[in-house]
């Protein structure tokens, strides 16, 4: 089957040619992300695969049915980029990579907090320098620390076990219980309580329209002053504008973020020789107490593997006519 595979970096290339060893598609490489003004490169291939920056909407699926699509295979999780309901009605069937590697993204954030509250990224700097001064390097202990986990499934479990592991208490927020989030000594939080009890706040929830902006001025100014907040989700879940008022006022301690509101344009290329004109992401970047990283937490041998045979088995179920394995329907 003819497969376009868009947003195409190098890893994409080396990982989806060893897996396709195995199913025999014909892969074409673009660069380009998919949208309104590249959607026609996909005519005549029976299916695109797409990452978290393409825009898969009304408009772009009724060009892809148009040109011969009747696959959208996402080689991420999360799907808010695409209109489900436009996919159903034109008959285009989507699918996902349900499961990669929770330990990719559980073990980033885990990273991304420990280098906010100990200030490593400000001291790798200063002894490249020869600066080996303390001042303003202090930190706390994470053990006894309470941890909310907002979003408990596969991903946050894994971070939950992990911060448990170090000692701290850890309670969570989800709209379906886990079971395994309970097992392992964590347990749901009581109304108001992550605002009020909460020293470090991690995300791991989908982008939907209940959870866009659930880290808002609002949620920001009932947080516990100085707690860390983690987002290795989706971007949209945090309202930055809210979140750099939080941290110029102290009330937020410190920011990890590994996926931005307006990151596309932005993550996944080379911007170092240009002009970056995104001023609320320059300005986040300004704060010693933030740390942005550009959409790596899955970044993994394993997780990458997993996805690029995913997707493509995906593909093959879908080019002899067998159930979809991993396929998004419609609630």
């Amino acid at each position: 089957m003819k497969i376009a595979v868009f947003s195409a970096q190098p890893h994409d290339r080396e990982f989806l040619d060893a897996a396709n060893a195995a199913e025999g598609h014909e892969l074409e490489y673009f660069e380009a992300a998919l949208g309104p003004g590249s959607v026609a490169l996909a005519t005549g291939y029976e299916a695109v695969c797409v990452f978290v920056n393409d825009v898969v909407d009304a408009a772009v699926l009724g060009a892809l049915r148009a040109g011969g699509t009747g696959l959208v295979a996402l080689r991420c999780t999360g799907f808010n980029n695409v209109d489900l309901a436009a996919a159903a009605r034109l008959g285009v069937k989507v699918v996902r990579v349900v499961n990669y590697s929770p330990n990719s993204v559980a073990e980033h954030a885990v990273a991304l907090l420990l280098a906010i509250n100990r200030k490593t990224h400000r001291a790798y700097n200063r002894t490249r320098d020869s600066n080996f001064s303390l001042n303003g390097l202090m930190g706390f202990d994470l053990h006894g620390k309470t941890v909310a986990v907002v979003g408990t499934g596969k991903i946050g479990c894994v971070f939950a076990r992990i911060m448990l592991g170090f000692g701290c208490k850890v309670i969570g927020h989800a709209p379906i219980v886990s079971p395994e989030f309970e097992a392992m000594g964590a347990r749901y939080a009581a109304p108001g309580e992550i605002g009020a009890d909460a020293d470090i706040i991690s995300l791991h929830c989908p982008l939907t329209p209940e959870t866009h902006h659930i880290v808002n001025a609002g949620t920001l100014a009932r947080m516990k002053r100085g707690a860390l907040l983690v987002n290795t989700s989706r971007g949209g879940l945090v309202d930055t504008d809210a979140a750099i008022n939080a941290l110029k006022s102290g009330q937020l301690g410190g920011l990890g973020l590994d996926v931005y509101e307006q990151e596309a344009g932005l993550f996944f290329r080379d911007l170092s020789n240009t002009i970056v004109t995104d001023d609320v992401l320059q300005r986040l970047m300004a704060f010693p107490n933030v740390i942005v990283t550009g959409h790596q937490a899955f970044f993994t041998r394993e997780a990458i593997a997993t996805i690029s045979e995913t997707t493509l088995r995906s593909a093959t179920e879908f080019a002899t006519k067998s159930p979809l394995s991993n396929e998004i329907k419609l609630a």
